[in-house]
């Protein structure tokens, strides 16, 4: 029990908050102080350092979690040094929410630095006050200029947990260092399906030797369980310090649940869920993940996901959600649209039709939580939207060219479709000279993933879409869930030139290696 022993002291007194040379490196070259955490146990502290998210030209999230109920201060300003800060009205940390607590910064100069600092105050006792705790972000334009973000999925999958020995989670060390304007998190987030033990050996010699917690030794059911997943993740000293310098919009998929939920999954034989109700466990895992992330709150309706991001004059971002509204998983070859062949749903579909019409951004980007032309088996089943048959479009298909046959149609140019999922990464090109279906105008879907995961793949293509691999990099045949330190960890870089307006895409690995790349230039209206 000795990687459980050692979290308790990292969880008491969190005695080193950067560790790693390379977090160690970051922090400095950032500029920011890391929290300074009192031995004091009267004074509240920060748990799990801080969170920005969703950020766009006027406003931005912040997240932050107390280790007791507390009044928690927000303020912001444009200098590091706080001159001129503008205080927020305090917020509560309560148990109710795990004592977490994200608010909305609002009302914030476009293309700014913005600084901004949280302090807690004990409700029990207004004389202990927390150190104070700092991230920053920069907001989006608002007249044209160079953009960069970078985009993965899939943290501490496959047993694959906080090697510190290892360096622990480098993946988000090595994009920091690229200096982001944002960061998207395609989902798999965290893996609530996927306990850890505390050594595992590996097949190229050694151990691999994660830090344990309790909530991370079974599968994930209760409500504190599934918290208890992304408080795992943020202990990791790689993605604390990449948190407090990079803004992440964040989706979701099933490991945030239980691989490959929808209403068909059954858990009846699986010993390792005395909850049995899917619904019940996708219940309790979106309300931790909207308590645990700096995602932004839809009043219309509470715990979605799917959301546009508007980032300047060029760039949008769409984020759909792939698993909230599908039907359930089948063979995916119906005929005839209804429930059973959803992915996205009606109203979903509508608000994507309706954003991409009335964008006026340069380059239109659709961060997808899944591949569209890829085969994602779920047994006798499929999970993704592909179905193997190399046909007309059928299943959940069919909306994909229901949305192709419309961006064609409405004269909507400069999109590209993002995505993870499969754990390895690739490029694909989609094209109607290649498709069974070809009322569409040719696009490109680029894959990244995993930042911290086992490394699968490749999978098979479906020519519904005629999708073409232009570069993939995955294991060797036979090889699957390879650990993290055989260097298969991969996230995608785009650049878009604030003068040319072209978008670079890059294939990068753990190593900041790039791999592949290429440049898209726009389409010209008018």
């Amino acid at each position: 029990m000795a990687a459980r022993n050692r979290y308790s002291q990292l969880s008491l007194s969190r005695r080193r908050f950067m560790v790693g040379t390379g977090a160690a490196a970051l922090t400095a070259a950032s500029g920011l102080a890391m929290p300074a955490i009192s031995r004091a146990q009267s004074r509240p502290q920060f748990t799990h350092g801080v969170q920005s998210g969703d950020v766009d030209a006027s406003s931005g999230m912040a997240w932050v979690r107390a280790d007791r109920p507390a009044r928690v201060d927000f303020e912001w300003a444009t200098t590091e040094s706080f001159q001129n800060a503008k205080r927020l009205h305090s917020l509560d940390a309560t148990p109710n929410r795990d004592l977490a607590v994200k608010r909305l910064l609002a009302d914030l100069p476009s293309d700014q630095e913005i600084f901004w600092r949280a302090t807690a105050t004990d409700l029990t006792d207004s004389n202990a006050v927390s150190e104070p705790i700092i991230g920053r972000f920069r907001t989006a334009p608002t007249s044209k200029r160079s953009i960069k973000f970078a985009w993965s999925g899939d943290t501490a999958g496959q047993g694959w947990g906080i090697d510190e020995d290892k360096g622990g989670m480098k993946t988000y060390t090595t994009m920091a260092g690229h200096d982001l304007d944002f960061f998207i998190h395609s989902g798999d987030t965290i893996y609530a399906d996927g306990p850890l033990k505390e050594e595992v050996e590996l097949e190229s010699g050694g151990t691999w030797k994660n830090i344990v917690i309790p909530e991370k030794e079974k599968v994930a059911e209760t409500l504190d369980e599934y918290r208890g997943q992304w408080k795992y993740n943020m202990m990791d000293e790689n993605l604390q310090a990449f948190n407090a310098q990079v803004p992440t919009f964040f989706q979701w998929d099933d490991h945030e649940v239980v691989n490959n939920w929808s209403s068909s999954k059954d858990l009846s034989e699986d010993d390792r869920y005395s909850v049995k109700n899917v619904m019940l466990l996708a219940a309790r895992a979106g309300q931790a993940f909207h308590e645990m992330t700096p995602i932004r709150y839809m009043p219309e309706e509470p715990g979605r996901v799917y959301r546009t991001i508007h980032y300047g004059p060029l760039l949008d971002v769409f984020f759909l959600d792939l698993r909230s509204y599908r039907g359930a998983n089948s063979d995916n070859t119906q005929e005839q649209a209804s429930d059973a062949t959803a992915m996205m749903g009606a109203q979903q579909i509508a608000w994507l039709k309706r954003e991409l019409t009335n964008s006026n951004a340069t380059w239109k980007v659709i961060a997808c939580d899944m591949p569209i032309g890829l085969l994602v088996p779920d047994g006798d089943r499929w999970e993704a939207v592909a179905n193997g048959d190399d046909s007309d479009p059928k299943g959940r298909e069919m909306e994909f060219a229901e949305i192709l046959r419309f961006i064609k149609a409405a004269g909507i140019t400069n999109t590209v479709w993002l995505t993870a999922d499969v754990h390895y990464t690739a490029a694909h090109h989609y094209s109607p000279d290649r498709a069974a279906f070809q009322d569409f105008e040719p696009f490109w879907e680029f894959v990244s993933g995993p930042i911290h995961a086992g490394t699968f793949g490749p999978n098979k293509l479906d020519m519904t879409f005629g999708p073409e691999v232009r570069y993939v990099k995955a294991p060797e045949e036979g090889q699957v869930n390879l650990p993290p330190s055989m260097g298969l960890q991969f996230f995608g870089l785009v650049e878009i030139d604030g003068d040319t307006e072209a978008m670079t895409v890059r294939l990068m690995d753990v190593a900041d290696t790039e791999l592949w790349s290429t440049t898209l230039e726009p389409v010209r209206q008018g």
